[in-house]
């Protein structure tokens, strides 16, 4: 029997609403001494904490400078592979748009494309005297909404020309004036800051790649930019940014060879006091793997050895001070190793997060010692004008988007998808084998590959003509799953596993009475973190990301995803309800809805021979509409990295015979 829409309908409904005064809550207010809603932050921090002891046993093992090299090859490589890798270089294509005078020195407006029609916003800060090149510093911003118009950010630059070096300073996007997405009617940002970074990233991982990969190639085209310049030094380049600047600072440090010395400020501390203390941060903080493959904040600095590099931290920062210094002594010790203990030092601040007075001093007093061989004490330039607002433009409107033929990264991905629309279609030419690609880049094992499902029964609620019986599904160690399992007293061949985005929530009476009652057994269960295991908070990052945003940036730094996990979650519970009360194994028909559908459909289509029948109702119809639009809701919980690269739902849902599955109410996102 395959249920229509409306007994879909009604199926949801009533597991979702209950019934009378008993409750529908399976799991103890503990398990195993964890909260049920705390039991995905755990399971996640677990591993975490795991991935990070092994980093720091492999980094601690290098004994010799082959060793270190060979080290430094294998992360810098896995790194480059995690970003997707990065586009040509194309032409900059760079012009000066304006010029500021100052008492010493001028302010050039910079516009260039680091991408065709791409275009970046920059100041060039140079020296009014020069009788020969300079060393040019390249400044990141962190995350003002202003972007490179901050006041530290403006001070820091003129600190710098007034110590005799060029500094370049960019607007990152979604900032100052690169916002990628404008309110076409009102010309004001959709979308803004960290929580447009987050937004990038959702189209971005399906892509294999991410919002670090735009964030690093502008960052590299703006070295390019600064290195061309016929003032500037080449071999004599720096590099130092705070808080967000801090994060691409160390990218850029760690990959690119043209950095020779570099001050990351309020951002280097540990990966396993990010996450314990205050969650990951927005996408571009967050490298896919990284954990897997041992790269942790250290890395970043172990990667530049034995270039000389000061890490500047704030000791009232969020970002932990401990971790920063734990980083600084492990990356230390293979300095050590290369004979540069004194080219690693750190600089700190009993300040808050911010490039502070003195962490300025800090980065400056760096950058001139090794660059300009220069020890005299930093300017201090607290009376020197700053420019703000249109005199500050690099574009006539304040905003890149608004000139003729500008591409977003939103506008970038889509083409990169509209590429790779043709590659699998190619590749679905022979499903068996790109099955095998959605395996491999999914990370899904083989049902065969999954221990057995322990089952639980807690208790039993007797009703005319079936019994409900509650339990608890353990798949693997560190996960419960919470179920309700509606059995007939003559029960017979058909079984039907539930699972909903909203949890089991159950008593299903009225709708499911009439089937358990004709026989048929009904298992509804909650998915890891759904249900009675959904924690999470809407965090400052994106209120449209979803609850469990951090807790899914903590599987992607560890190279899964919440998709995989809850599709093998499927697996093993069908398994499981197969065999319920019963002598042998039946055929289990699968109901999926809402945010549990991609992880079903992967379910279907992987393990065919597992159900009988599949349901769709409410899910996502394809992940190239989430790049379509950008601004869906919710959807960083099912993307996979790279899945683009090899196949879409719909490639999916045509390996499953016509007949076998029904899609009701597919979501629509635009």
């Amino acid at each position: 029997m395959r249920m229509n829409t409306k007994g879909m309908a009604a199926l949801a409904c009533a597991l979702a609403c209950g019934a009378g005064a008993e409750t529908v809550t399976v799991l103890p207010q503990s398990v195993e001494g964890v909260a049920p809603k705390e039991m995905m932050r755990h399971y996640w921090l677990k591993q975490a904490l795991a991935a990070t002891d092994k980093a720091d046993a492999a980094r601690a093992a290098i004994a010799t400078k082959e060793q270190a090299v060979a080290y430094q090859n294998r992360i810098r490589a896995s790194f480059i592979e995690a970003l997707g890798g990065f586009p040509e270089r194309t032409p900059l294509s760079a012009r000066v748009t304006g010029t500021v005078a100052r008492d010493g020195y001028r302010i050039e407006k910079i516009l260039f494309e680091s991408q065709p029609q791409h275009f970046v916003t920059a100041w060039l800060y140079l020296p009014q005297q020069m009788t020969a090149p300079v060393p040019g510093v390249l400044v990141p911003c962190g995350h003002s909404a202003g972007g490179k118009d901050n006041d530290a950010y403006e001070w820091v630059c003129i600190q710098l020309v007034k110590s005799g070096m060029a500094a370049l300073i960019y607007d990152p996007i979604d900032q100052g004036e690169r916002m990628q997405l404008l309110d076409p009617v009102t010309g004001k940002p959709r979308v803004s800051g960290t929580a447009a970074h987050s937004r990038a990233g959702v189209g971005s991982i399906l892509l294999g790649r991410g919002t670090a990969t735009f964030r690093i190639w502008d960052g590299m085209r703006a070295l390019d930019y600064l290195a061309s310049r016929p003032e500037v030094d080449a071999s004599r380049i720096g590099c130092t940014g705070n808080s967000g600047g801090g994060t691409l600072t160390s990218y850029l440090m760690a990959l690119d060879p043209r950095v020779k010395v570099a001050a990351p400020s309020c951002y280097i501390t540990d990966l396993r006091h990010v996450i314990e203390k205050i969650g990951p941060q927005d996408a571009e903080q967050n490298i896919f793997g990284q954990l897997a493959f041992g790269m942790d904040h250290a890395e970043y600095l172990t990667l530049r050895a034995p270039a000389p590099t000061l890490v500047c931290s704030a000791v009232q920062d969020f970002f932990a001070i401990e971790g920063a210094r734990a980083s600084v002594s492990k990356a230390r010790h293979v300095y050590e190793v290369l004979g540069a203990a004194d080219r690693l030092a750190q600089c700190e601040a009993d300040e808050k997060h911010g490039f502070s007075v003195p962490l300025r001093a800090g980065a400056v007093g760096w950058l001139k010692r090794w660059l300009c061989n220069d020890v005299t004490p930093v300017p201090d330039v607290s009376a020197e004008p700053l420019i703000h607002g249109p005199e500050a433009w690099c574009t006539p409107k304040g905003q890149v988007m608004l000139l003729p033929g500008a591409s977003s990264v939103y506008d970038l991905n889509r083409e990169c998808n509209a590429v790779l629309a043709k590659k699998r279609a190619a590749l679905w030419r022979e499903p068996d084998g790109a099955l095998e690609k959605v395996r491999r880049v999914t990370g899904i094992r083989r049902l065969s590959e999954l221990p057995p499902c322990a089952v639980e029964k807690t208790g039993t609620l007797r009703r005319d003509g079936y019994a409900i019986d509650t339990c608890i599904l353990r798949p693997e160690a560190g996960i419960v799953l919470p179920a309700r399992v509606f059995v007939p007293d003559q029960p017979a061949k058909a079984v039907t596993l539930y699972v909903n985005g909203t949890g089991k929530a159950a008593d299903a009476e009225a709708a499911v009475a009439d089937r358990v009652k004709q026989g048929e057994t009904v298992m509804a269960v909650d998915l890891r973190g759904l249900g009675e295991t959904q924690g999470g908070v809407i965090g400052d990052r994106d209120d449209k990301l979803g609850l469990e945003w951090k807790d899914a940036f903590v599987a992607y730094l560890l190279g899964t995803s919440y998709l995989a996990k809850r599709t093998e979650d499927i697996l093993v519970c069908a398994r499981a309800a197969a065999a319920y009360g019963a002598g042998a194994p039946r055929p289990v028909k699968l109901e999926a809805e809402g945010q549990t559908v991609p992880a079903a459909l992967h379910a279907a289509a992987l393990e065919p021979g597992l159900f009988a029948q599949v349901t769709l109702r409410n899910g996502l119809a394809a992940w190239s509409e989430v790049l379509e639009v950008p601004l869906a809701e919710n959807q960083l919980i099912n993307v996979v990295h790279g899945a683009l690269r090899v196949y879409d739902l719909p490639d999916l849902l045509r390996t499953l015979p016509p007949g076998a599955v029904t899609v009701t109410d597919p979501l629509t996102l635009r």
